[in-house]
């Protein structure tokens, strides 16, 4: 079985310091809110992959 779960490394658009994130690459498209693990500022994170494989993910300020 393949493994769908992707460690990946943005960076936080508040502070610009490299975070990891976990993605789970089952789900086909995904938006959530995460607080940055430096700052704590929350940041809107979305991705989208097809059959497992990662085909973009966009980190942004949260404007809730």
């Amino acid at each position: 079985m393949r493994h769908l779960l992707l460690h990946e490394t943005v960076h936080c658009p508040y502070c610009g310091e490299p975070i990891g994130i976990d993605l789970d690459l089952s789900v086909e498209s995904q938006s959530y809110i995460e607080d940055c693990q430096v700052c704590c500022q929350p940041i809107q994170i979305s991705y989208t992959s097809i059959d497992g494989e990662l085909l973009n993910v966009h980190v942004e300020q949260d404007n809730a």
